[in-house]
């Protein structure tokens, strides 16, 4: 048969069993040793899936215990030398602080991987840095598989790309290849000690836009690690490489991985000249989405690709499975129509091994797997909702234009209207998620519960979270989102086209796990969304209290969106939904309505030239959503952990009254860019990290602040934490917004002194 194999598979476990070790070893629940055993039996669990699906090769390599960036740089033992840490006597504890920050030392900085919603942990490498190995994690579990019988195929994350990633300061990054490669090769050389016949090594930067220097490193770099120990296959997904097929025809490797999902007109390019030696692998399966696929689509490309390569072609999806839910069969509670479409990552296995049959035996040794498939999604393409009349329609009619009144107009009216003094104090929306508000929820959801004493219990919850605002001193409140299980979960179970699943998490960073939507159908809103729970929220203060929804790039990009319609399309139907929100909560008498964005980023395609259809359509969506509210009222938006220096003019374009930004743990680096841009509105750095259990001092925040204030005028400045609370405790939550609290009344107080001083000094 035709070699089939994965690019990763998801860690997390069908269950989240990964979650909870991690989260129970962190309260010191589970020592070591159990936590060991979680990861064993995770990783037996999913070798197994493979072999049982007949899948040639298992991943091995990609299991990881928070990310699988920082793995890369633990094994080679490239860690920042600010935690004092030993590379190779690193303990899991020691590896947690790396992601999690301690009492001394802040996390290493998250940002997203590529244009997905995973987030890594970007490793810090400087003048200094070596790589002088680290623990032996990585080799331990290549033994495990071993000894279990399975023909693993490790993965690294290779140098190119970590070094891409990585932030690294006082040298440029490619003046570090000389001292990665020794690392590298020595990995390379225990694998082949231990027997590994393959490795792949991921170079997603492929992808990218890349400079001339970078492109030109991929050729001695190869030629040093392809003498070293196993073939190597040098994955690239995401993006197209057609125009690099001279480069990778020439590099020494054994394989190339492409994305034909992504981008399947890279397939006849690259196929040219294809070297006789070379495997090529194509992925073919989605790894980032989990409708079925199209088995007779992908094979009227494959069959001519077989002829010509043979077994040199191999199968796989087009990028790690992390991506997705790990398996649809615990799905119960979907009707049968749509769970007609779907695959999860379990059963993206079997797809692979239909098609590498039909390849190797032809379609009629297949035909009854074939028709199956055929026969579902066809079921599927005709559930009732799919296309509505009532949305086109809606949509054909819908406004071009954004706001009423241009920002300054606003700028007055909200100032006038909301009555805030100087360095505004909030919070992005969520407040802890208690064991008592999950517990509430669960026997809601369950039945257990009747639904008057539920709401009745989150309006307490809310009451709380007023209460506690109050009194740490907040300027601009929010209700918390008790009721909210997830930013995007809460509003698509509202809205008709969108399914939820009861098992389909996917992991986003370390134990934080997401259970993405399904957008199956067009969307509408039946009914307000957020209303009640704002006006109550409201009538507990009489300090502003912000409206909190999720904006429609986010809901997109967060989503399992059909693949049937473009993106721009779906995210305009959403626009229209919210609008409807803005306009309810308006009229309801909430001066400010937060429209969260922070996937506006991710949703970038990788190479520059695609930006501006993207841009275009995407701040078309925000400000149809927005578009509604009276100049009065004031927009705000959230975005956190991307890159955003070059899409400031289409952030700016929003038009948002206030952005909320992620800058605590790139020390406000990333103000200085919105400083050369001169952005027009009122902007919000985030001022510590909420992503870490550690409690920043006030001087730490009020440095930050100062930091802020060189660069944005103290009218435009607002004081905010990075992200949303809910996944914090509320002691270090009050003590932290204390600290924040106090900052910002300092400032406050010496910026008023010091505007006293001028004006008595212009008098005198």
């Amino acid at each position: 048969m035709l070699t089939t194999h994965l690019l990763g598979f998801p860690r997390i476990g069908a269950r989240r069993e990964l979650k909870f070790a991690q989260e129970a070893f962190w309260r010191n629940e589970l020592d070591e040793a159990g936590l060991a055993a979680v990861g064993r039996d995770l990783r037996l669990r999913h070798w197994s899936w493979q072999r049982e699906a007949g899948l040639s090769l298992v991943a091995a390599g990609d299991f990881s215990y928070y990310d699988h960036v920082l793995d890369t740089a633990v094994l080679l033992g490239g860690l920042p030398a600010r935690f004092g840490f030993a590379p190779d006597r690193l303990d899991r504890r020691q590896y947690f602080e790396l992601a999690r920050g301690n009492a001394g030392q802040p996390a290493l900085e998250m940002t997203k991987w590529f244009d997905t919603n995973y987030h890594y942990l970007k490793p810090e490498f400087d003048a200094d840095s070596r790589f002088d190995g680290g623990p032996d994690w990585l080799f331990d579990e290549i033994n495990e598989a071993l000894l279990a019988g399975f023909q693993v195929k490790p993965q690294l994350v290779g140098p190119l790309t970590l070094l891409r990633l990585a932030r690294v300061q006082g040298i440029e990054p490619l003046a570090l290849v000389a001292r990665l490669l020794p690392a590298y090769r020595r990995v390379l050389q225990r694998l082949t000690a231990l027997g590994v016949a393959w490795v792949q090594l991921d170079e997603p930067i492929l992808g990218l836009d890349l400079e001339p220097e970078w492109l030109a490193a991929f050729a001695p770099v190869y030629r040093e690690l392809a003498v070293a120990g196993p073939r190597i296959l040098l994955a690239t997904y995401f993006s197209g490489v057609a125009e690099r097929a001279a480069l990778l025809r020439e590099l020494p490797v054994a394989a190339i991985h492409l994305d034909a999902v992504r981008a399947p007109e890279q397939v006849e390019p690259l196929l040219g000249n294809w070297p006789l030696d070379r495997v090529l692998s194509l992925g073919v399966v989605d790894g980032r989405n989990i409708w079925k696929t199209n088995l007779d689509t992908v094979l009227d490309v494959l069959e001519p690709v077989k002829r010509r390569l043979g077994q040199r072609l191999w199968l796989a999806p087009s990028c790690s499975l992390l991506h997705v839910p790990v398996d649809l069969e615990q799905e119960d509670g979907l009707e049968a129509g749509l769970r007609d479409g779907l695959a999860f990552a379990r059963q993206k296995l079997s797809e692979l091994a239909i098609l590498a049959r039909a390849l190797e035996l032809g379609r009629s040794v297949s035909f009854q797997a074939l028709e199956q498939q055929r026969q579902a999604r066809a079921r599927f393409a005709h559930l009732p909702g799919r296309q509505r009349a009532d949305v086109a329609a809606r949509l054909a009619a819908a406004p071009d234009a954004g706001r009423s009144a241009p920002y300054p107009v606003r700028y007055a009216a909200q100032r006038a209207r909301l009555d805030l003094p100087l360095l505004p104090t909030t919070t992005i929306g969520s407040f802890p998620q208690t064991t008592a508000i999950r517990a509430a929820r669960g026997a809601w959801q369950r039945g257990d519960l009747a639904e008057a004493d539920y709401l009745a219990a989150m309006r307490a919850e809310i009451a709380l979270a007023v209460e506690r605002q109050e009194a740490l001193g907040l300027d601009m409140l929010v209700h918390g989102e008790a009721e909210r299980n997830d930013m995007v979960e809460y509003f698509s179970s509202q809205l008709d086209g969108f399914a939820a699943t009861r098992h389909g998490w996917v992991q986003s960073y370390g134990s934080r796990c997401v259970k993405p939507p399904l957008i199956w159908g067009d969307v509408a809103r039946p009914q307000p969304m957020t209303v009640a729970w704002s006006r109550y929220a409201q009538s507990l203060t009489d300090k502003p209290m912000k409206g909190m929804l999720t904006g429609p790039i986010t809901l997109v990009q967060w989503s399992f969106v059909r693949d049937d319609l473009p993106r721009a399309v779906v995210a305009r139907q959403i626009a229209l939904a919210l609008r409807d929100e803005v306009a309810d909560l308006d009229r309801a008498g909430i001066a400010a309505i937060q429209i969260d964005e922070p996937a506006f980023r991710e949703g970038l395609p990788l190479r520059r030239a695609d930006w501006p259809a993207y841009l275009e359509w995407a701040v078309a969506a925000f400000r149809l959503a927005s578009g509604c509210a009276d100049p009065a009222t004031q927009i705000h938006t959230h975005m956190c952990y991307s890159e955003f220096e070059d899409i400031l003019p289409a952030i700016a374009a929003l038009d948002a009254d206030v952005i909320t930004i992620e800058t605590a743990r790139s020390d406000m680096t990333l103000l200085d860019a919105f400083a050369e841009f001169a952005y027009p509105n009122e902007i919000g750095p985030g001022v510590y990290d909420i992503h870490s259990p550690r409690v920043p001092d006030g001087a730490e925040m009020q440095r930050l602040l100062e930091k802020a204030l060189t660069v944005i005028p103290a009218e435009r400045l607002w004081v905010n934490p990075d992200c949303g609370l809910k996944t914090r405790g509320w002691s270090e939550t009050e003590a932290a917004l204390a600290n924040m609290v106090a900052a910002a009344k300092r400032l406050r107080s010496r910026l008023a002194e010091s505007r006293q001083q001028d004006k008595q000094s212009v008098s005198a």
